[in-house]
């Protein structure tokens, strides 16, 4: 990492403020020969993380801009290394202008993620921490940013630094007495670790238990809005979402392919799928829709029932519910309670179904739909401090930590010789260490990176 990079921070669309980034050995000297600061203070010679206010100059020494300029020095900055940010107005002709100088100065693009990984290769960040900055700048729900900046935080590492160093404790207390048979130390007995074993075991199970809300919470819950024809569930969708998403005609059949949107609702975010209506039809593209409705309800963890309130139930409304997988969450919407009703709340009950009133039309009762939706999910509407596992790769890692873990507690309780029972232990321990980023191949830690947006 010799090298100085360089990255526009904010985006290519323009905005009030632009942010150029530059990080690297020449960071402060090739900021300085672009920026004239009013009070005549050189860059090179400027208080850390100040801002100074100054002329930007680009390669032939005119002058683009007027902005703020600020330097951090190293180690004490977020990569690790020299840094510089202008903070300009946010014309992309003028954050092209300003990479260009940097670039005749021997900067060079920063690749997506470089700042990050900076950061982790110079040990200001772990790796889990290095993923959480990913999830934070992706998050769609106020959990969610809740869950990634208690990560990024450290939430998670702490956790994994503790299990990491027991386990360390255990191999390196093994080895002393093997390698130094001569010294005054504590004989090893594998008896004595397994209560700190087994508790390990026991919280690497719990971080597992986790990171099916925590895919849910990144990637929201697959929900399936069913019904039959006419009911209103594409009304609902557009309601929803707060704008005409699904065509709405009064022609039964009108829906006749999945449409896909992501809703925050309840505090719960849910990728929502409306659906051909199910009926009997013979016409062949309506019955494809259908089949593409059955398939969305399989893949569904919560299926929303629109059942149409001013008219009786129908042989439609039972097959919509016969599709449904009783392990499935399921919420029934009576729509269009705008209209005189013709369905009881005793009628209701007898399906099975939690229910609410809504009329899609006037926007009467979503309230008391987000309320059913947040009972449903409540791990997903609750505050989050960073206890939730939403990276399948550290899913992974734990999983195979917690299974050398139970390997080595087996063997112990059946009296296995102590080099297979550490032998698991070290597993274990390796494990632990991807997800910190202790123990990783380059191309894998360049494989997590590429996630990143440039200038990140």
């Amino acid at each position: 990492m010799s090298d100085t990079i360089a990255a526009i921070a904010t985006g290519g669309a323009i905005s009030a403020i632009g942010i150029i980034r530059i990080s690297g050995p020449k960071a402060i000297p090739a900021a300085d020969k672009l920026f004239r600061p009013k009070s005549g203070v050189r860059l090179t010679e400027a208080v850390p993380r100040r801002m100074y206010y100054g002329t930007l100059t680009g390669t032939g020494g005119e002058v683009i801009d007027a902005c703020m300029c600020w330097i951090s020095r190293a180690p004490e900055s977020y990569t690790g290394e020299d840094t510089a940010e202008f903070h300009c107005h946010g014309s992309p002709v003028v954050l092209a202008e300003v990479l260009r100088a940097l670039f005749s100065h021997g900067v060079r693009q920063a690749e997506p993620g470089a700042f990050t990984k900076r950061a982790f290769l110079n040990s200001r960040m772990d790796l889990t921490q290095a993923e959480a900055v990913i999830d934070l700048i992706e998050a769609e729900s106020p959990v969610a940013v809740q869950n990634a900046a208690g990560q990024l935080l450290g939430a998670t590492s702490v956790r994994f630094d503790a299990i990491y160093n027991q386990l360390i404790d255990i191999l390196a207390h093994f080895h002393a007495v093997i390698d130094y048979p001569d010294e005054d130390i504590e004989d090893f007995q594998l008896a004595d670790y397994l209560a700190t074993l087994s508790d390990t075991a026991r919280e690497l199970s719990r971080m597992l238990q986790t990171h099916e809300s925590g895919l849910n919470l990144i990637s929201g819950i697959p929900t399936a809005i069913i019904g039959r024809p006419n009911a209103g569930k594409s009304s609902l969708l557009n309601t929803l979402l707060g704008y005409e998403r699904a065509i709405v005609t009064p022609i039964p059949g009108t829906t006749r392919d999945t449409v896909e949107e992501k809703i925050l609702l309840g505090g719960v975010l849910l990728r929502m799928i409306d659906t051909a209506g199910l009926r009997e039809t013979h016409d062949a593209v309506e019955k494809l829709g259908i089949e593409r409705t059955l398939k969305a309800i399989a893949d569904a963890k919560l299926v929303i029932l629109v059942l149409d309130g001013s008219a009786p139930l129908e042989e439609a409304d039972y097959k919509a519910i016969r599709a449904i997988p009783a392990d499935v969450a399921q919420i029934a919407v009576v729509n269009k309670s705008d209209l005189p009703g013709e369905l009881s709340d005793t009628e209701l009950a007898e399906l099975g179904f939690d229910f609410c009133y809504v009329s899609a039309l006037t926007g009467a009762g979503v309230d008391d739909l987000r309320k059913k939706v947040r009972a449903q999910f409540p791990d997903l509407a609750a505050p989050s401090q960073g206890g939730l596992i939403t990276n399948v790769r550290q899913a992974d890692a734990i999983l195979r930590a917690r299974d050398g873990i139970s390997r080595a507690i087996a063997a112990i309780t059946d009296a296995i010789t102590p080099d297979a029972v550490l032998t698991e232990i070290e597993s274990a321990r390796a494990a632990i260490g991807e997800l910190t980023g202790k123990n990783l191949r380059a191309d894998a830690t360049d494989r997590i990176f590429e996630r990143f947006c440039v200038g990140k």
